[in-house]
């Protein structure tokens, strides 16, 4: 089941949004800022009812 969220890039500030595979469980993955281009570490979080719970996002220096 695929998900549509909108993030925030931690090196630029800008949102956009992006897809999420539900289906897939809990999961981190690395995906390139739209505007930036700059890697984004995205942590998807599911809970106990398979929806998702969360998204957070990182940059390589936290």
């Amino acid at each position: 089941m695929i998900e549509f969220v909108v993030i925030h890039c931690p090196y630029c500030g800008e949102s956009f949004e992006t897809s999420v595979d539900v289906s897939a469980g809990a999961q981190a993955y690395v995906e390139d800022c739209a505007v930036c281009c700059r890697p984004i570490e995205v942590r998807v979080r599911i809970d106990d009812d398979g929806g998702l719970a969360g998204v957070s996002t990182a940059s390589d220096r936290d």
